[in-house]
């Protein structure tokens, strides 16, 4: 009886899933990741949704590489100008959601490519054990004080990370002096993580104690995860990320791909993932009653981002900072003849 059970459960196991497979590359995490599965496939009972959680900028590597033979149907999550990027080359198929008229001009592909979910502002995130009075700007992270108490995840791989690498490139009077901020900030850096993950764990286990992070993961992190976090929005203004949302060209699935683009962006949805997940939402025509009180009253002031050139030069920005900056600040700083306190 025994070996008959077991050969049953093996048999059950290796059984191979009838449903319909719909893959979604996101850097949306696998708490809100997960809620949509559950609940896409509760109202959709022969859809398989299989997501796989990447950093924006690695989604968009993916898309690319698959292009002659997608895996993905559903791209959920990066910056604009990596979507307008993708939109460029051929990667995204146009689609007009239902909610087209409710989406600024600004938060949208012109040609229909992507829309903007929500809007995601950067912030200064800490260990709130061990940082008792936290940085409170961008400058403030070049303070002696903290040398080697910096976590960074790697830029290159997340949208997150290049927006706000750009954003602060461009703070800076030209492209050498945001190269020397840089540089500046990596000798306080005292290691740069693969993935958000590890990023987590090293400042929940105190090996640093700040970042560079997205408001809504940083909430998730402390509010559902119980990591002892808190995080700074930024006094001089922060880059708020168009985070979008786009059907991958060539899509295995495209009815299915429209089905859940409508179903994750839909008014329910995304007051929702505003209540639950911390995502401020970019449609204009939701009653702001609705959304949560911190949303509706939060002073955030954006920082003034030039979109357009971030999405034209950023990647050789980041390629530079890669191949010169990075784990060698203090090397970079001296082959120029500057010192560290000659950086604003």
């Amino acid at each position: 009886m025994v070996c008959a059970v077991l050969a049953a459960f093996l048999l059950g196991a290796c059984a191979s899933d009838d449903r319909t497979r719909l893959v979604i590359y996101s850097p949306h995490g696998k708490e809100m990741l997960t809620d949509a599965e559950k609940a896409f496939e509760a109202r959709y009972p022969d859809v398989n949704v299989q997501w796989i959680d990447m950093g924006g900028q690695d989604a968009y590597d993916r898309v690319r590489t698959e292009s002659a033979n997608p895996t993905a149907s559903i791209w959920w999550g990066g910056d604009g100008p990596t979507f307008d990027r993708a939109a460029r080359e051929g990667l995204l198929a146009p689609y007009v959601p239902s909610w087209a008229d409710a989406m600024p001009e600004s938060a949208r592909h012109p040609d229909n490519y992507w829309y903007t979910t929500f809007l995601t502002p950067e912030v200064l995130l800490y260990n709130n054990r061990t940082v008792t009075s936290p940085p409170t700007d961008w400058d403030d992270l070049l303070s002696p004080e903290w040398k080697d108490r910096i976590i960074v995840r790697y830029p290159l791989a997340s949208s997150t990370m290049r927006t706000i690498w750009g954003a602060l490139i461009m703070r800076q009077p030209t492209v050498e002096d945001g190269y020397a901020w840089l540089a500046r900030l990596d000798m306080n850096t005292k290691t740069y993580t693969a993935d958000p993950t590890q990023l987590y764990l090293k400042i929940a286990r105190e090996e640093g104690d700040v970042t560079l992070w997205n408001m809504p993961d940083s909430y998730i992190q402390a509010e559902t995860n119980g990591y002892p976090f808190d995080f700074v929005i930024p006094t001089s203004g922060t880059p708020i990320l168009n985070d979008a949302i786009a059907i991958v060209a060539g899509a295995p699935q495209p009815e299915l791909a429209q089905t859940f683009y409508e179903f994750v962006t839909s008014d329910s949805a995304v007051v929702d993932q505003a209540q639950r997940f911390w995502r401020i939402p970019a449609r204009t025509d939701l009653d702001a009653e609705r959304l949560p009180e911190w949303m509706r009253t939060s002073d955030i002031r954006p920082m003034d981002v030039d979109w357009d050139r971030l999405a034209s030069e950023g990647s050789t920005w980041m390629q530079y900072w890669d191949e010169n900056i990075k784990g060698r600040g203090a090397d970079y700083l001296s082959e120029r003849g500057l010192a560290a306190e000659d950086v604003p």
